[in-house]
């Protein structure tokens, strides 16, 4: 189980505008914990994912799983027609993210992945200036991720466990924060990929996370800009936040609702950022209006996103293991 269904199911179990219909895990004691908990009925559990859609038949599912079931849980989902949210990241390799495309493609189905820092108002803001040229192109991207570790936060046992798994999670902070970093430098350079990965793995607490990184930073290389993604279980304080530099100017993201803004010699101005549109603003309503089709997905959730997210992961963690810069192909393999 993901730590993040609390959240999920406190935010949204008495929403009108949507209907839970049912629960999947293989833990019958975890799911009965978490059914009292939100004051979810019994009925409403199952043991197997695939039970549960042949039952209910759900318009969506909502994944929170450890990410190694990622792909299970949309291949068993496209062969229903029922559309995915998962929690960060997509996949723990770039060939399972291939292998949901080609899911979702013969499936007709959408997926998409949530990342808190999507529904931050100072992102959107950061975005809104690099997409006006109000700093002239972007030349650096740094993204500060993570916090003081997952243990020392206080995730729960069936959260820790996977978390601190590499066939799992795919990796240690790396992949847990680092991929925060890739999605956002992706949507902000429009997609682009880069041409180079480098990365940069540490054990600081091998005590305590023995067979995965704690520390790790990732440098992207594109033909006219950088990435610097550092992804971490020991900063002293949660973080989330970046800097992006353009020829002109630059913007600092300031928690989740305001931005440091600095035009040429200028003085650094503190700017509070507007309020998300509906359905921008939440991952639930977006969820609804890309099923219901009001909405086509794109930027931060979207699959595409999120492939070129998972690809540049997988080169990390390949460079990370050889101390070699990884250098991507011209061209993406596609899993259609």
């Amino acid at each position: 189980m993901h730590g993040h269904v609390s959240g999920f199911l406190q935010a949204n179990r008495k929403r009108k505008d949507i209907e839970i219909v049912g629960v999947a895990d293989p833990d019958p004691e975890l799911a009965a914990r978490i059914a009292k908990r939100y004051d979810l009925g019994q009925e409403l559990l199952f043991s197997e994912v695939k039970e549960m859609l042949s039952k209910v038949k759900p318009e969506a599912v909502l994944a929170y799983t450890n990410t190694f079931d990622h792909r299970r849980v949309v291949e068993l989902c496209a062969k229903q027609g029922v559309h995915v949210m998962m929690e960060k990241p997509l996949a723990v390799s770039f060939e399972d993210g291939l292998a949901m495309e080609k899911a979702a493609t013969e499936g007709k189905i959408h997926v998409l992945v949530n990342y808190e820092t999507t529904w931050y108002r100072s992102n959107r803001a950061a975005y809104d200036l690099v997409q006006e040229k109000a700093l002239g192109d972007v030349r650096k991207i740094v993204v500060h991720d993570g916090h003081r570790g997952p243990k020392e936060i206080g995730c729960g046992p069936e959260f820790l466990g996977w978390l601190t798994d590499p066939k799992l999670n795919g990796a240690g902070a790396l992949f847990d924060f680092g991929c925060y970093g890739a999605d956002l430098a992706t949507w902000l350079l429009d997609g682009k990929r880069p041409d180079t990965v480098t990365a940069v793995t540490q054990q600081i607490k091998p005590h305590i996370y023995a067979k995965v990184d704690d520390e790790a930073t990732i440098v992207l290389s594109y033909p006219k800009a950088q990435v610097i993604i550092q992804a971490s279980w020991n900063w002293p304080f949660d973080r989330k936040d970046m800097e992006v530099y353009g020829e002109t100017g630059s913007v600092f993201t300031v928690r989740q609702n305001e931005v440091r803004v600095r035009r040429g010699r200028g003085a650094e101005e503190l700017v509070t950022a507007k309020p998300l549109p509906s359905p921008q603003d939440d991952p639930v309503t977006y969820l609804r209006a890309v099923v219901r089709g009001s909405v086509k997905p794109d930027g931060l959730s979207s699959l595409a996103t999120n492939l070129t997210v998972t690809e540049i992961l997988d080169a990390a963690r390949r460079s990370a293991a050889t101390g070699k810069t990884v250098m991507l192909p011209a061209s993406r393999a596609s899993g259609k």
